[in-house]
């Protein structure tokens, strides 16, 4: 297969920045975050040291507003998470999820921009509130209200079928719910949650059992995805060449594992086995590296950095190097995000 190269602008669309804390316990300590490369419109930040978990804040829900990732609890404000958005980054507070003095932490940043204009079709029934797209990089960033209808559509803006779907109920506590286009053979019957190690289960209500397509997403009557007047982020996501892509593989139980190709140098992953119960792991390209000497963090545990590397980040994609059953358990079915 021919390889390609990323996209020369990947670094303004997509950056991972690392920053050590300085709030002494109990401060209200503020630190600007600088080096992202542009103005954030979805910043995932996660404790690498103290083992605090990880919260995304985004710039359609408002930079003071978290949704803690490993666990089920409905939205957050406080400005001592993350404070706010800025031209070059951002600025957190002090609380230990953000900012612990002398703690490590890394930060995913994502950047899309467009807020208006969003397409819908003579299908859609639910338009988001307020978003945040970009169709040339394949994201869109929502909040819409539910309906509590079986089949409701979802305008999406991402231009494209979206390959992945991250639905999280604001105000209430309820999973964070994923779709992913191969998490089964009918993706659309199934969902999987970040906050959980759980194996793809079977639910109509997730998604109605309605792939998505071009224009819409579709949701059931699950408080996780659809209940009456909730409100709802949602991140959306497409494959684009040299720059994302969201795929499956199975596990041969061999420390020379698969190699699993992108076309780019994976600067953010994320796996997750699909078949049975396991973590969600994250791998990126600034807490030690390539090859397989980059520690993974966890989307659903608090814990600290895993210095089990397994994996390896290759110029046009990662190679397993491990027979773990969170990564390549011999037959076993797994998912990636990859940036």
């Amino acid at each position: 297969m021919a390889a390609y190269t990323a996209i020369d602008d990947s670094e303004a669309y997509f950056n991972v920045v690392l920053y050590t804390g300085n709030a002494e316990d109990g401060s209200s300590t503020t630190q600007d975050i600088t080096g992202v490369g542009f103005q954030s419109d979805m910043t995932w930040i996660e404790s690498r040291t103290e083992g605090n978990g990880g919260f995304i804040t985004d710039s359609v829900r408002g930079g003071n507003k978290a949704l803690i990732v490993y666990v089920t609890n409905a939205e957050g404000t406080s400005t001592e998470y993350l404070k706010s958005f800025a031209s070059d980054g951002f600025q957190v507070g002090g609380d230990g999820i953000a900012n612990a003095e002398n703690q490590n932490y890394v930060s995913w940043n994502w950047k899309a921009g467009t807020t208006s204009g969003i397409t819908t079709d003579g299908s859609t029934t639910i338009t988001p509130s307020s978003y945040s797209f970009d169709q040339t990089r394949g994201i869109s960033i929502l909040a819409y209200t539910g309906n509590g209808t079986g089949g409701a559509k979802i305008a999406h803006g991402v231009g494209a079928t979206p390959k992945m779907i991250v639905v999280k109920n604001r105000g209430a506590t309820q999973d964070w719910t994923v779709f992913h286009q191969h998490q089964n053979a009918t993706p659309e019957d199934f969902g999987l949650f970040f906050n959980s190690t759980a194996q793809a289960t079977n639910d109509a209500t997730y998604w109605n059992d309605g792939a998505p397509d071009s224009v819409n997403f579709t949701v059931g009557t699950n408080a996780r995805t659809n209940t009456d007047s909730g409100t709802y982020a949602a991140y959306c996501f497409t494959d684009v060449q040299g720059f994302s892509k969201f795929g499956g593989y199975t596990g041969n139980g061999n420390a020379n594992g698969p190699m699993i190709w992108l076309g780019f140098r994976p600067a953010f992953l994320v796996l997750k086995r699909i078949d049975s119960a396991d973590n969600w792991t994250i791998n990126d390209n600034k807490r030690l590296g390539y090859n397989d000497d980059n520690n993974e963090l966890f989307i659903n545990i608090a814990n600290a950095e895993d210095t089990n590397d397994v994996v390896d980040l290759c110029s046009n994609g990662f190679k397993l190097r491990h027979a773990a059953g969170r990564h390549n358990n011999s037959g076993a079915a797994y998912i990636y995000m990859a940036f």
